[in-house]
């Protein structure tokens, strides 16, 4: 095999992997805003979701060197991912118990409405994992005389098969943590955690946007800085698991 297309075959599957990690965040994200509504819309949100994402990506990569130029972008996607994490949170910890004399029946958002809220959450995500995808693919030699989105076209081609599959994923991804949302609902509670400390993640992508430099352009790309927000999201997930485990086989029990 030729030793470019041997590059490109390996940079596309760490290219995979990598949006396979980020759509975990993407899915996690989804599957508590459709978890309110009946089976039947749950399916057809998470589709019209993703039918979302795929348009969003798809054109984000034909922008993204016009896109990555405006820190405002990633800001407005932090306080959005922020508010409704902490939102949430506090929800949960002032709600009453079932039968509570003060208990007020919490209003959900109709079908479009959580439609319109996963579409907002995808277009936060979408620019945290095109710019991941195009720090991979400028890493490779230019293939071919074309150009797209001022980006050569053989790397414009890597980033849009990872993009494509990475969306296949949330997906599925959803649809699973769907399920065990359902099974343990205490789970929300780390869910939104999880949404919360991707936010701070791109809070720090925006600090350390070139027009600000509010802390140094290379940290967010820093081995420490990875290090952490992956040790935290897993301590959160597996955490966050167990104590909803725990915590159903207890009721169980009663």
């Amino acid at each position: 095999m030729d030793p470019i297309l041997l590059e490109y075959a390996w940079v596309l599957l760490v290219l995979i992997v990598l949006e396979g990690l980020l759509a975990t965040d993407n899915a996690v994200v989804m599957a508590v805003m459709v978890k309110h509504l009946p089976k039947l819309q749950q399916k057809r949100a998470l589709f019209y979701g993703l039918l979302g994402a795929f348009v969003f990506r798809f054109t984000a990569l034909f922008m993204i060197t016009f896109l990555v130029k405006f820190w405002e972008i990633q800001a407005i996607g932090a306080i959005y991912l922020l508010f409704i994490s902490g939102k949430n949170i506090y929800d949960k910890i002032t709600h009453k118990p079932e039968g509570h004399p003060n208990q007020k029946p919490k209003k959900q958002s109709g079908f479009w409405m959580t439609v319109l809220k996963v579409e907002l959450a995808d277009i936060a995500f979408a620019l945290d994992s095109m710019l991941a995808a195009v720090a991979l693919a400028v890493t490779l030699p230019e293939l071919g005389n074309f150009h797209v989105g001022g980006i050569n076209g053989g790397q414009f081609t890597v980033m849009l098969l990872g993009g494509m599959i990475g969306l296949v994923m949330i997906r599925f991804a959803a649809k699973q943590f769907v399920v065990m949302l359902e099974k343990y609902p205490t789970l929300e509670t780390a869910a939104f955690l999880i949404v919360g400390w991707v936010g701070v993640k791109l809070v720090v992508l925006t600090l350390a946007h070139p027009e600000l430099l509010i802390i140094p352009e290379a940290f967010p790309h820093s081995t420490l800085w990875k290090m952490t927000f992956w040790v935290v999201l897993l301590i959160l997930a597996v955490g966050g698991y167990l104590l909803a485990v725990a915590k159903t086989k207890v009721k169980a029990n009663r």
